[in-house]
């Protein structure tokens, strides 16, 4: 299991009864979900150097590592 939206997805399709309409939503917000990632890092890319958006992502994912064993997410 990944991330909170599968666990969603799980539980939801084994409530509904209703597969088909379940896997086709998480279908769809996963599509839109990574358009925005792409858009938005195509934008990003155009106004920072690689290096400068590398160094951010590293950061941010040490954050909120340090955060959730934390207990603050």
């Amino acid at each position: 299991m990944g991330d909170k939206t599968q666990l969603a997805v799980l539980t939801l399709a084994g409530s509904s009864g209703t597969i088909w309409p379940v896997f086709l939503g998480g279908s769809l917000a996963l599509i839109a979900v990574t358009a925005l990632g792409v858009l938005g890092g195509e934008s990003l890319s155009r106004l920072l150097p690689e290096r400068v958006l590398l160094w951010i992502s590293a950061l941010a994912f040490i954050g909120i590592g340090l955060a959730m064993a934390l207990g603050m997410l």
